[in-house]
């Protein structure tokens, strides 16, 4: 019956000789689970909602509802400390469907309640897909092919954004979808999309023993697991906290608010934008943190991630000051603070806290220094979108995206460099472990 088949393909893809067909079977579940996410959560933000009946507050409804779902998403990342760090294997593709069809019901509860039911709506939207990251790379988490795996992973938030915003749009102008209902028909266009990609996660067997020789074992956490770690290494690991607020606050107000900060650029009413300015980056940054898998000691390799995010903090404050000086124009510019956002960003997501675990050791996963890292990124984006819309409502974003692009620049360069002299100097009494492919 069904059960076998699932066995049967497991146990082949769990062969040592069918290694490729696992990496790329891995990589599309992986891949497409997190594009069809991102479905139900960035289509809220194509359009701008000017016209929205019964709204008469001074605040602007766009920027109200993207503060509620920014709210939702940080408080998911809080929860996900504790239950995503303890999830089991039979549990994680259940419990991924299952916070998904919250979130489209959400969606729904969006396009019919009245104007301030549907904040409350997008609030719930929110709260459940703060944890899909973490439950989709703990299939991925602890293998030797687990920066492949990792920048797929990562590729599909950077392509997927623009793609799903440019479908909204489309869907608003060519199928005349009135907008409010744009978000949830988007998301129930992905669907079966999704359903397939998490089965296909399923489906993944464990790391096996050449893995967990290479990257150590990855075990459910307790509290006092957690606890104990965090203080062991609370230095280098606040460093990248804070390294991880900034640069998730710029990629919120940069992803979040596309469509105005293209507007202010000149790009206005081009849906094409959204994907032409996002494919670049997806194929630099999967390409360049693929090639990683190809460092085996460990411990060099984490001190070499530590020196990418800091070159891609410098590329967003070189990008920004040359936008500045005239030298290149804006549509250069969104791509190459993009480029530089994305190298600096993505490690924290994934393959950076896979291959620090390997030198560390001990009782732990990924998903749980993903999820303290992402708690308080949406934390200071959430914060930093009220100290906008109340302090500063009159300034436009554009404006507040190229100064806070200088800002992260150099707080980027600065906790990058220090995690790493962090790292060098605690961590040298860890035998590293090499990992052989």
């Amino acid at each position: 019956g069904t059960v076998v088949v699932r066995l049967r393909l497991t146990n082949w893809l769990s062969k040592p000789e069918n290694n490729i067909s696992f990496t790329v079977f891995a990589l599309l579940a992986g891949f497409s689970t997190y594009f069809s996410m991102y479905a139900f959560r960035k289509p809220l933000t194509a359009s701008t909602y000017e016209d929205l009946a019964g709204w008469d507050s001074v605040i602007d409804f766009k920027i109200l509802a993207i503060t509620a779902q920014v709210f939702g998403y940080a408080l998911s990342k809080f929860i996900g400390i504790k239950y995503v760090s303890e999830a089991l294997k039979h549990q994680r593709a259940l419990m991924i469907i299952a916070l998904i069809l919250v979130s489209e019901l959400a969606l729904i509860m969006f396009a019919v309640l009245p104007p301030k039911g549907k904040i409350i709506a997008v609030i719930f939207n929110g709260l459940p897909l703060g944890m899909i990251w973490g439950l989709v790379f703990s299939f991925m988490e602890g293998r030797r092919v687990s920066e492949v795996l990792g920048a797929g992973l990562c590729a599909s938030f950077i392509v997927s954004s623009g793609v799903v915003k440019s479908i909204g749009v489309a869907l608003i102008v060519y199928l005349a979808v009135p907008d409010v209902w744009m978000p949830a028909v988007t998301g129930a266009l992905f669907l079966p999309v999704l359903f397939v990609s998490v089965y296909g996660l399923s489906l993944l067997p464990p790391p096996n023993t050449c893995d967990i020789k290479a990257r150590s074992a990855r075990l459910p956490m307790t509290k006092t697991d957690r606890q104990a770690f965090f203080k062991a290494y609370a230095g280098g690991l606040l460093a990248l906290v804070l390294a991880y607020i900034i640069f998730t606050i710029l990629r919120d107000v940069r992803d979040n608010f596309t469509p105005e900060i293209w507007a202010s650029l000149g790009y206005e009413d081009m849906p094409s934008v959204f994907i032409l300015s996002e494919l670049p980056v997806a194929f630099f940054v999967l390409a360049l943190l693929a090639c990683f898998m190809l460092i085996k000691n460990n411990q060099q390799a984490v001190r070499i991630y530590h020196f990418v995010i800091a070159f891609g903090a410098g590329v967003v404050l070189a990008s920004t000051l040359a936008l500045m000086g005239g030298i290149i124009g804006p549509f250069v510019w969104m791509v190459l603070v993009g480029a530089g956002l994305y190298t600096a960003y993505v490690p924290f997501n994934c393959i950076l806290f896979d291959r620090l675990l390997a030198v560390l050791g001990g009782k732990a996963n990924a998903g749980f220094m993903i999820y303290v890292a992402d708690a308080f990124g949406y934390l200071g984006s959430f914060t930093v979108l009220l100290v906008k819309n109340f302090a500063a409502p009159s300034l436009d974003w554009a404006d507040f995206f190229i100064g806070f692009c200088l800002f992260s620049g150099v707080a980027g360069i600065m906790f990058a460099l220090y995690a790493s002299y962090y790292f060098h100097r605690n961590v040298t009494a860890v035998k590293p472990r090499v990992s052989r492919i």
